[in-house]
């Protein structure tokens, strides 16, 4: 077991093959250079993308693999040269560690769209070495990628923000969906679905959740306040919606049509996709006809982080999640995969090792 485990100076859980079975690993992190900040990671969400790459879904899978981009921790060591940071603050580190930071993109703080950009977990650094992510005891990174949880906000509530939260208030800013009194359809309920919920009503907007399960429901009406409920297979329900909507958030991680939803925007609505669908199938007409639009988006920028988190804490938007032990994991991937949690799996890291 000792052979299998490893040695270094951080523990962890690796997957160390497609088979995406974790168990405990040792690895080394990187010591802090000047421009670093250490965090001692007491918590980490759980993502699809956990399970799409340590299953080696999309075949890009360097084993062994560490998981995790949902990170919250407290830092305790910084590198001389930082002064945003200092030992004993409550941080996040979300999907990527490291930019060129000398591109168009860096230099408007949309890191997440550098050529250049390194995920949290089964990237390349610029070093060489391969990333190592969040099912870990600490992590090492540059201060820029780096953010500050507001004291007070729950450390285990804060990690699904730094994924779950930010790809869904990106689109939403960027597209402005915070105007007060219009009308939000936010397709799936999962954990970007049940953030959209939450950021459209405190936004001030009238929400409707459009699901394939009619058990979605009473957690989309009741538990986090949606305005409206339809089942997007009824006929009825959906006719009743058409050209209703100012936005739609798409969270649907499967294939599905597109036309169906676009109909329900009003003129010059916009639907932002968040998924990756093998394909995306549009007829002009649902375009071009209502000056409709069809946009995608990935995580955010770092100021775009920043400005979610702060949201958060000021607005008491809270993720809501699972809490997990470390030795649970396996069990939580494939309950993902069978989409039975609410709303999203977070790992007591702090407490697993």
């Amino acid at each position: 077991m000792a052979a299998e485990c490893g040695s270094g100076n951080c523990d962890a859980w690796a997957a160390r093959d497609p088979s995406g079975i974790l168990s405990p690993y040792k690895f080394d992190r990187r010591t802090v250079r000047s421009d670093d900040v250490s965090l001692r990671i007491t918590h980490c969400g759980v993502c699809y993308a956990d399970v799409a790459w340590t299953r080696n879904i999309l075949n890009n899978s360097m084993y062994p693999l560490v998981p995790g981009h949902e990170i919250a921790g407290v830092v305790t060591e910084v590198g001389a040269d930082v002064r945003n940071f200092k030992v004993g603050d409550h941080v996040g580190v979300g999907t990527y560690v490291n930019s060129c930071r000398d591109c168009e993109n860096c230099d408007s703080s949309l890191e997440n769209y550098c050529s250049k950009h390194v995920f949290t977990f089964n990237g390349v650094d610029t070093d060489g070495t391969v990333t190592k992510g969040g099912y870990s005891t600490h992590i090492v990174v540059h201060e820029r990628y780096c953010f500050k949880i507001p004291d007070g906000y729950p450390l285990e509530k804060a990690a699904p923000l730094l994924c779950a939260g930010i790809t869904v208030y990106t689109p939403m800013m960027r597209h402005n969906m915070n105007q007060p009194g219009k009308s939000l359809g936010v397709i799936g309920l999962g954990g970007l679905g049940h953030m959209a919920v939450k950021f459209g009503k405190a936004f001030g907007l009238k929400v409707t959740v459009i699901s394939t399960s009619e058990s979605k429901r009473e957690e989309a009406v009741g538990l986090l306040g949606a305005d409206n409920f339809v089942i997007s297979s009824d006929e009825n329900q959906m006719e009743s919606l058409k050209s209703s909507l100012h936005f739609i958030i798409d969270t649907a991680s499967g294939d599905h049509p597109f036309d169906p939803y676009l109909s329900l925007l009003k003129v010059g609505g916009v639907m932002a996709l968040l998924s990756f669908p093998s394909e995306i199938k549009v007829h002009p007409a649902n375009l071009n006809l209502g000056g409709r639009s069809l946009s995608g988006s990935v995580t955010g920028g770092t100021k775009d982080i920043q400005e979610m988190i702060n949201f958060c804490a000021a607005n008491k938007i809270y993720p809501d999640i699972e809490m997990i032990k470390m030795d649970y994991i396996n069990e939580a991937l494939q309950r993902l995969v069978d989409r039975d949690v609410r709303f999203r799996f977070v790992i007591d890291i702090e407490n697993s090792f």
